[in-house]
């Protein structure tokens, strides 16, 4: 149970060129008392909160213009499709896209990556190709090419990582070959925090040929991007870790390479014809967007990267940066805390053990005292093996974060500590 309540603290005054009691102020569910203490979020990376922009133009949408898209001449219909394709162009210039059309609405980062898992790497790849991934991945970026691999023969070869969490990359180029058909890594590790040398990944996997997905979940709400420069050539993230709603996301694919990309659903809203002989497909982005779409869930992710845009990306990273520096040098002060993930290119995301007690029992004792932590395998299991631990504790921070919660995690582990000492 939850009660309201304002809070306020001497440490919510502008830094990095931000005013964060202003920021928390236009996310509600932050005015919140949780187990009689005050909210403190850091679960992040799972998926963040959402302000009120966001909130009230989903109202709106319900409210004033529902209908389904695309199809209807009538004047909600109408309204309803300009809202939602102006989301498209919203989105194409938040990433960078060169058109509309290399914008695919799906529905989160997984969903993404299985589309292209299943539509263009089922058509490209054969028996003996292989696609790179990396130690750190996420498990929705390491299953769909298992899947893969066990339909077309593909071999899938992964690329170690570091004792501090790197990949190795001496090694990861030893592994690039001519077979080499797709490099699929993230851009920022959900458990570690690592942020991959991008550029130079998409670059040397070109040089042999390759095709490079990204998976920028954890990427996107945090470091500008501009996927054209980049060169990638499948950009995938979700929604919901962009202070949007969830159930949304996005594929970003070069567009002569979606407009090669054979369908994965078929159905309404991404055809040309249809008759019992033979369908003809509708145009980019329809073609890969069959049924009726998340509509306002969109929508609110319109209102998501408006809302980023005027905070500003690189104004988020300083603030973020310098909240990982407290953190890190604050945690690791602390006997007993082991720190998984000490990358020296590292997004806001600290994963850490307490001595014996296990992360389970730290995520619910930090959640007595207010502070919402994540605690387990984090969807990266083969990262759990790779460090000798079960799972970990994890602390992500956002924007709306501060000196007060760091120091309200520390209290956190030290109430742990004491009740198992």
């Amino acid at each position: 149970m939850s009660t309201v309540v304002s809070r306020t603290s001497d440490s919510r005054s502008a830094a990095a060129g931000l005013d964060v009691a202003a920021i928390r102020a236009q996310f509600p569910i932050l005015a919140q008392r949780v187990h009689g203490q005050p909210l403190v979020y850091l679960d992040n990376a799972a998926t963040t909160l959402k302000p009120r922009a966001v909130i009230d133009r989903l109202h709106r949408h319900y409210a004033a213009e529902t209908a389904n898209i695309h199809r209807g001449v009538h004047y909600l219909s109408e309204q309803a499709t300009e809202a939602y394709e102006q989301v498209r162009e919203r989105v194409r210039g938040f990433l960078g896209a060169a058109a509309r059309e290399e914008i695919i609405f799906t529905s989160g980062t997984t969903d993404s990556i299985n589309l292209v898992a299943q539509g263009w790497a089922t058509a490209n790849l054969a028996r003996g190709d292989e696609v790179v991934i990396t130690h750190m991945e996420h498990h929705s970026n390491i299953v769909p090419w298992q899947m893969l691999a066990e339909r077309t023969g593909a071999v899938l070869r992964v690329a170690p990582i570091s004792d501090r969490g790197e990949l190795e990359w001496d090694r990861f180029l030893d592994l690039l070959g001519p077979r080499t058909r797709l490099v699929a890594a993230t851009h920022v590790c959900n458990s570690l925090g690592t942020i991959v040398p991008a550029a130079e990944l998409v670059h040397a996997a070109h040089a042999v040929g390759a095709r490079v997905l990204l998976d920028g979940a954890q990427a996107a709400a945090h470091l500008p991007l501009d996927v054209t420069a980049l060169d990638v050539d499948f950009y995938c993230c979700s929604g919901h870790k962009l202070f949007g709603p969830t159930g949304t996301g996005v594929l970003y694919g070069k567009r002569e390479l979606l407009e090669a990309m054979p369908p994965v659903r078929g159905g309404g809203d991404m055809i040309k014809s249809v008759t019992f002989a033979r369908t003809t497909y509708a145009d980019l982005p329809n073609k890969l967007e069959a049924g009726t779409p998340h509509i306002a869930g969109v929508i609110g992710l319109g209102a998501a990267v408006e809302w980023i845009e005027r905070v500003g990306l690189e104004a988020i990273g300083r603030h973020e940066e310098r909240l990982l520096d407290t953190a890190t040098a604050a945690l690791s002060a602390i006997d007993g805390v082991r720190l998984i993930g000490t990358a020296a290119h590292k997004s806001a995301i600290l994963s850490f053990t307490v001595g014996d007690i296990h992360p389970h029992d730290v995520g619910t004792i930090a959640d007595q005292e207010g502070v919402a932590l994540r605690t387990g395998h984090h969807c990266t299991q083969p990262v759990m093996d790779r460090f000798g631990v079960p799972a970990t504790a994890r602390a992500s921070f956002s924007v709306y974060n501060d000196e007060s919660d760091v120091a309200a995690l520390v209290r956190a582990i030290g109430r742990a500590q004491e009740m198992f000492a």
